[in-house]
């Protein structure tokens, strides 16, 4: 059975910075793509970063590039995502989620697994 977990979401004052992590159980990681994904009180749920098997690709949203970055250890079976320079625009629940593709897609529906969620909250 496979399970996706987020951790290292909380409260954050503006500028801030937190550190979320994906661990994966059931699956080894090395073989999926993972994307990171957040949805805001009354807003659809939107592509955030994703990186590839190898962690050679990367992809961001405009609006995190420069203050966000993902990675992976593959040894460790998880993801992380680092998060700087938090703004209160970033507040909401954040989702790891895991595909098989080579490429990490920006389409919610390509990805085969997802983890409860972490909350992000940032505060002005």
């Amino acid at each position: 059975q496979v399970h996706l977990v987020e951790s290292g979401g909380g409260l954050v004052q503006a500028g801030g910075s937190l550190r979320l992590s994906c661990a994966a159980s059931g699956i080894a990681l090395s073989n999926y793509g993972v994307g990171w994904f957040r949805q805001a009180p009354g807003k659809e749920r939107e592509f955030v970063a994703g990186i590839s098997r190898s962690g050679a690709l990367k992809d961001y949203v405009d609006s995190v590039k420069g203050r966000y970055t993902v990675s992976r250890d593959n040894v460790k079976n998880t993801v992380s995502l680092q998060m700087n320079s938090l703004k209160p625009e970033d507040t909401a629940v954040y989702y790891c989620a895991v595909d098989r593709r080579l490429v990490p897609s920006r389409d919610e529906y390509d990805y085969d697994y997802w983890g409860q969620g972490t909350q992000v909250t940032v505060s002005r």
